[in-house]
């Protein structure tokens, strides 16, 4: 199987600070990712100034999460709460929903049919999307990637979650996501031993090549988690700050965490994290899944236009939870204050296209279940990255501060256009 250096540049809790503001330049790359912590309070203002730096930003895809700041993108939330944060002057949560499946190019599942003229911003809600890069300058290079935007948080904040639920919620990461984006962090190293164990075990069950974090801002970094080949038998002893046996990679299997290192705070150097054997080891993971069907979803790789040719293909997958607590409130920050019409007239030009999607989701299920065991198996090593931007928390003494800039992750990825040829 080719595979081709894909590079992901990563950001996170910017607080409604453009790059310029924060005192960064986004780097070239193949797919931005935010994830989470879009603003300080979820005003519509916040969100239109952050959403206009990332839709003009030069990337053949945007991956957007929302974090536990963005509070009017949790209508449940912000409907029993938003009066603690806004007063009287309450924001619309429609409205501001739309701030993000508007935008530019935006990809949703309230919004399928995106502007073909411009790059893709899509945006996940605990679900996930297939996604075929295909510009020709691009690595034309395929993967399956899940976003959320809930963290395990003591407080009044949107997106959050009790350790009791964690089971349920993050149940529904896929086992063949090849990305993982999650505002709250899994326990790690880089966050000092903080993080939720339960998302870190799920993450060993997955074992995807790169998991993308936020939240905890004085955690910025990345480390690498090889899970071992089988349970019982490890492959070092390594362990992040207050993990213990058993807690990633299945039941008694001994865990190697190694964390990396990055320029230091004022540095000028990128934050680059190699994982394609070129700096650094290779990442050890040869388990990605093939996507054998997507073929049969995606359109003719032969484009009417040029603007065609550099768009990618995208394919957004329900919301998935194994609670149906979850299932009910995501399904209300999709789609709560929807005008009748537009529900009326997107059931009528996605329909088909979800259909297919939710068949091609059953059938990938279905495919991972009868898979050789082998393939997870070959799944052995995650990166964890931190990327936080802003570097200080609240009231934060002697004012904000903030990290040099996104962390830039090198992939190898599989290329769809040699198996498809």
């Amino acid at each position: 199987m080719l595979r081709r250096k894909t590079r992901f540049v990563c950001v996170s809790d910017t607080h409604a600070y453009t790059p310029s503001e924060a005192g960064f330049k986004l780097p070239a790359g193949d797919v931005l990712i935010h994830a989470g912590d879009l603003t300080n309070w979820g005003s519509k203002a916040e969100l239109q100034k952050t959403m206009a730096w990332i839709a003009a930003a030069d990337y053949e895809v945007k991956i957007v999460i929302c974090g536990n700041h963005d509070i009017t993108l949790d209508v449940p939330f912000y409907t029993a709460r938003g009066s603690d944060f806004h007063r009287s002057n309450l924001e619309n949560p429609q409205k501001c929903l739309e701030t993000i499946t508007n935008a530019s190019g935006s990809v949703s599942l309230s919004n399928p049919n995106s502007n073909p003229n411009s790059n893709s911003i899509i945006f996940l809600n605990h679900q996930s999307a297939l996604i075929r890069l295909r510009n020709p300058n691009g690595p034309n290079t395929i993967f399956k990637i899940f976003g959320s935007p809930y963290s395990q948080h003591n407080g009044n904040w949107a997106f959050l979650y009790t350790p009791d639920e964690a089971e349920d919620l993050w149940g529904g990461i896929p086992l063949d996501a090849d990305v993982v984006v999650t505002h709250g962090p899994p326990r790690s190293m880089v966050c000092g031993g903080r993080g939720c164990k339960v998302l870190r075990r799920r993450l060993g069950d997955v074992r995807p090549c790169l998991a993308i974090c936020g939240h905890v801002h004085e955690g910025r970094g990345y480390e690498r988690v090889n899970w071992g080949r089988q349970a019982g038998i490890g492959v070092g002893t390594g362990k992040a700050e207050g993990e213990g046996e058993g807690e990633g990679g299945g039941e008694g299997e001994a865990e190697e965490t190694v964390k990396g290192i990055l320029p230091p705070q004022g540095s000028k150097k990128q934050s680059l994290v190699d994982l394609t054997g070129k700096r650094a080891p290779r990442l050890d993971n040869n388990g990605l899944h093939h996507h054998h069907h997507a073929g049969e979803l995606f359109p003719s790789p032969n484009p009417t236009s040029d603007s065609q040719a550099r768009n990618p293909d995208v394919l957004i997958f329900p919301p998935q939870s194994r609670n149906t607590k979850y299932e009910s409130d995501l399904g209300q920050n999709q789609s709560q204050d929807q005008d009748p019409d537009q529900a009326k007239r997107l059931s009528q030009t996605s329909s088909t296209k979800l259909g297919s999607e939710l068949q091609f989701q059953t059938t990938a299920q279905t495919a991972a279940a009868a898979a050789d065991a082998d393939t997870q198996a070959q799944r052995r090593e995650t990166c964890i990255v931190n990327a936080a931007i802003m570097a200080t928390n609240w009231p934060h003494p002697g004012g904000r501060k903030f990290h040099p800039g996104p962390i830039v992750v090198d992939l190898e990825l599989p290329v769809w256009k040699d198996r498809e040829a």
